[in-house]
C-alpha cells in the first residue's frame, strides 16, 4: 500500500498505457465496455490528481515550517 501511495501518478501512466493497448490490439470489444473503462480511468485520474496535490501541499507545508 505505501508503494501505491508513493508513486500513484506512475500507476495511472501504466494502467492507462495498458488500457489503450488492449483497446488497440483487441478492436472487437464492445464499445459500451471502452466507454465504461474510460469513464473509469478518468475517475481514477481525479483522485491520482488529488493525491499528488496532497503531497506537493504537505511537502510545501514541511519547507515553511
Amino acid at each position: 500500500m505505501d508503494f501505491i501511495r508513493t508513486h500513484p501518478a506512475r500507476i495511472y501512466a501504466v494502467l492507462v498505457t495498458v488500457v489503450a493497448l488492449v483497446v488497440h490490439y483487441v478492436p472487437d470489444l464492445p464499445d459500451a465496455l471502452i466507454l465504461a473503462v474510460a469513464a473509469a480511468v478518468l475517475g481514477v485520474g481525479e483522485g491520482v490528481q488529488r493525491t499528488e496535490n496532497h503531497k506537493t501541499r504537505a511537502a510545501d507545508y514541511e519547507l515553511i515550517a
